[in-house]
């Protein structure tokens, strides 16, 4: 019997489609309309663009020159904090899942038990102090490391479960071959793992990427500001350059957009692999 469709469910299904393209991508088209007018046209169409004669390229050559150091200095702190992040976890979910050791329990729960904790609003005079202290302020590598802090917990809760679903005849075969346990971490948890800890990488690096109160409290050299902090110069004191705030912003963006390109399929494997995990 051929399957009939509900013309109105569809309608409704397609509906919703182009409502969360709408929502995704308008501000984008927005953003990059805006990116090439003066604050004239801005007032006087700010939803459509102008002849291409009319456009102002010389707000994203303005938008370079303020955050170009900005966009090197995000990488590596956001590249930084993910390996490692990964490194760490990695290391030990390792630990926690294959080996049973005395106080094991504690240390998983307790290390869960962080998600609780006041976020870094609520402590971020204490965080001052302490960076402050031990010598650590002003220093992009101070980013690095808290960024990796950042994600422990939630890379640990994950990557501790797809370890303990690997067979563990894959790691008593490595041993037998004599591999130790970095060889075991290298041969096995990382192939069989990659797509995981890619969506967990891409995560972080977004979240390392968009951070802005630490970067902006912790290293407020203007050589070493960050994207989000960088961003903050296009915002003018007294008269706010529309163009020149959304060249901005979309020269950017312009690097997370690669790396959703180069890496969507693999984040979605991972989801997806953490769906039926799960």
């Amino acid at each position: 019997m051929a399957y009939k469709t509900n013309p109105a469910r569809e309608g409704i299904k397609h509906g919703l489609v182009w409502f969360v393209l709408f929502t995704a991508f308008f501000p984008l088209y927005l953003m990059l309309v805006i990116s090439v007018k003066d604050n004239a046209q801005f007032s006087h169409n700010p939803f459509l663009p102008d002849p291409p004669s009319t456009w102002h390229w010389e707000n994203w050559t303005y938008g370079w020159n303020v955050i170009h150091m900005s966009i090197n200095n995000s990488i590596v702190v956001s590249l930084g904090a993910v390996v490692l992040c990964l490194i760490t976890a990695t290391l030990m979910s390792y630990a926690l899942a294959r080996y049973k050791f005395p106080g094991r329990g504690i240390v998983y729960y307790g290390l869960i038990g962080t998600m609780f904790l006041p976020g870094t609003p609520a402590t971020l005079i204490t965080l001052f102090n302490l960076v402050h202290h031990i010598g650590m302020f002003d220093k992009l590598w101070t980013l690095i490391i808290l960024g990796a802090i950042g994600g422990q917990v939630v890379s640990v809760f994950i990557l501790k479960q797809f370890i303990e679903e690997i067979p563990k005849e894959l790691f008593e075969a490595a041993e037998m071959d004599g591999a130790g346990h970095l060889k075991q971490i290298w041969n096995i948890v990382l192939p069989m793992s990659g797509s995981v800890m890619t969506t967990l990488a891409i995560m972080q690096f977004i979240g390392v990427w968009n951070n802005l109160m630490l970067p902006l409290i912790l290293v407020p050299s203007p050589q070493s500001r960050t994207i989000p902090v960088g961003l903050m110069m296009l915002d003018g004191e007294y008269v706010k350059e529309w163009g020149q705030l959304m060249a901005g912003f979309s020269i950017s963006s312009i690097p997370l957009i690669v790396l959703f390109l180069f890496t969507m399929r693999t984040f979605v494997k991972g989801l997806a692999a953490g769906a039926v995990k799960g």
